[in-house]
């Protein structure tokens, strides 16, 4: 089991909020690529882990609320299909500045995980076929790998079928 401090650090929200739940997780710094296009592929590569192991947390409004959707970086948020999870009629993304604001996060750093308040997640169903998963830790250039059940005890979230591609 890690602690809740990161390399040189005390810890983010995320690793904090794990630790204190008495999860088993590990945490993976790498180096920032600051030209790639996806923070989440880009990270994925740099860890030398499959794309669809690793999660990358996205933002939407449904029906005006803020929810939370976590896919794999291999696929793209369907909205509609967050919107119907979500038990909402519509979804756009949400305003990077709102996500941040709501979150306590920068965008590409987003966590599911020790967000400033909790927000309605979803998390995608090809989660529950992996042993663990990688979601960002909090920043930028820190993933923190964990079991897929712990994931969605911790933030609270429905699982359902919101990726494709």
């Amino acid at each position: 089991m890690s602690t809740a401090k990161a390399k040189g650090g005390k810890g983010t929200p995320a690793t904090i909020a794990a630790a204190k739940a008495g999860v088993d997780f590990t945490l993976h710094a790498y180096e920032v690529d600051p030209n790639a296009e996806s923070y989440g592929e880009a990270a994925a590569d740099a860890l030398g882990v499959p794309h669809d192991r690793l999660f990358k947390t996205l933002l939407a409004e449904v029906d005006g609320t803020l929810t939370v959707g976590v896919v794999p970086v291999s696929s793209t948020l369907d909205l509609k299909a967050l919107a119907a999870a979500a038990g909402g009629k519509k979804a756009r993304m949400a305003d990077p500045r709102d996500a941040e604001r709501a979150t306590g996060y920068v965008v590409g750093g987003i966590s599911p995980l020790g967000q400033r308040r909790r927000l309605p997640t979803v998390i995608d169903a090809s989660v529950s076929g992996l042993a663990t998963v990688y979601v960002s830790a909090g920043r930028r250039g820190l993933q923190i790998e964990l079991v897929p059940a712990d994931l969605v005890r911790l933030t609270g979230a429905r699982v359902g079928a919101i990726a494709r591609g």
